[in-house]
């Protein structure tokens, strides 16, 4: 660190610590003098796991590994492992016969497993195990005969991933607005679902309005949303008391990014969605003293790095962290992955 400048170490992925040096820039100009970093932020643990698994794969099979949809919904990474030799392809049918797909956090359908075996695809499952256990719920709810309703987008992966498991039986939802004109063929047979990305305060809405309209609904015995999607729109719900300006890391494709910066925007703070440092605009900065930062569970560490190392240049001294949840969750790699690393070692 040079000499005179001001530093503070904040803990990064894998236990690893990152010191976000102080640059001082003579031609700095309007710019925020504290910077705030929400925690938890970043990689939840499927996503660590999804990204694990395609590097993983590289490693040991080489390029090509083909991916079915991004493995998670950040350019950045997308573009890294494309660097690396995976190739990023819509559907299974663009995979040729015999070679190796890896299907993404998000879920597919168990049509995408038919096709694939169908064209002899070795394929590996990177499917966050949270969403699979959506999956395994909308099975035993369909099975045992009740219309299920999700809660969620409309065209995002995961949504089409869960409601291939039963097409018959999921009525898709997004709003509780949406609830008023539900009908069902037995009010005393429906269960509900949700997407695991959502914003935990909207969705509780849309659950109260089920519950109200249908009183016998039933549901899993743990919520969907996932613990990262609830911690990072709590960390962010207190940020936004502390800030003028939350800026939040992700890709426009990034659900629970959006999310993030809906949350920041409720609770009384501007915010916006940025895939890097370069999309930051300097009208927002005018006029904020301190400026939030988070990111969405599918954005590299790094990102917010280069974003703080932005603002230092700009003559920002104070670089501080908001914890409001401790995070210690691991996932183990896909059985395929940890089965050939067992084999070669």
């Amino acid at each position: 660190m040079e000499h005179g400048s001001v530093g503070v170490v904040v803990p990064g992925l894998a236990g690893r610590s990152i010191i976000y040096p102080a640059v001082m820039a003579p031609t700095a100009t309007a710019a925020p003098k504290k910077v705030l970093l929400a925690a938890p932020r970043g990689y939840c643990a499927g996503v660590d796991r999804a990204v694990q698994t395609v590097e993983r794969a590289l490693e040991l099979y080489g390029a090509p590994v083909y991916v079915r949809k991004e493995i998670v919904h950040n350019k950045h990474v997308v573009e890294e492992l494309s660097q690396r030799g995976a190739i990023f392809v819509e559907e299974e049918a663009e995979v040729p016969e015999g070679q190796m797909v890896v299907f993404s956090a998000h879920g597919v359908a168990p049509a995408v497993h038919e096709n694939a075996a169908a064209r002899q695809l070795r394929t590996i499952d990177a499917t966050c195990p949270l969403v699979t256990k959506v999956h395994v719920s909308a099975r035993r709810f369909a099975a045992d005969g009740y219309t299920i309703i999700m809660i969620g987008h409309e065209g995002h992966e995961e949504v089409e991933g869960t409601t291939g498991e039963a097409p018959g039986s999921i009525v898709l939802i997004e709003t509780a607005d949406e609830v008023e004109t539900l009908e069902v063929a037995d009010p005393e047979r429906v269960a509900f679902i949700t997407q695991t990305t959502l914003s935990v305060d909207e969705t509780a809405d849309v659950i109260a309005a089920l519950r109200a309209k249908f009183p016998a609904i039933v549901s899993s015995k743990s919520d969907d949303i996932c613990y990262a999607t609830t911690n990072r729109q709590i960390a962010v719900k207190q940020l936004a008391r502390e800030c003028e300006l939350v800026l939040v890391i992700g890709s426009t494709n990034s659900s629970n990014s959006n999310r993030l910066v809906e949350v920041a925007r409720e609770h009384g703070a501007a915010s916006h969605l940025i895939d890097n440092h370069t999309q930051v605009r300097e009208e927002w900065l005018e006029g904020v003293e301190t400026v939030g930062i988070t990111s969405g569970a599918s954005a590299p560490e790094e990102l917010v790095e280069r974003l703080v190392g932005f603002f230092r240049e700009r003559g920002a001294t104070d670089v501080s962290e908001l914890r409001t949840v401790h995070e210690d969750v691991r996932f183990m790699l896909p059985k395929e992955i940890r089965e050939e690393l067992a084999a070669r070692t």
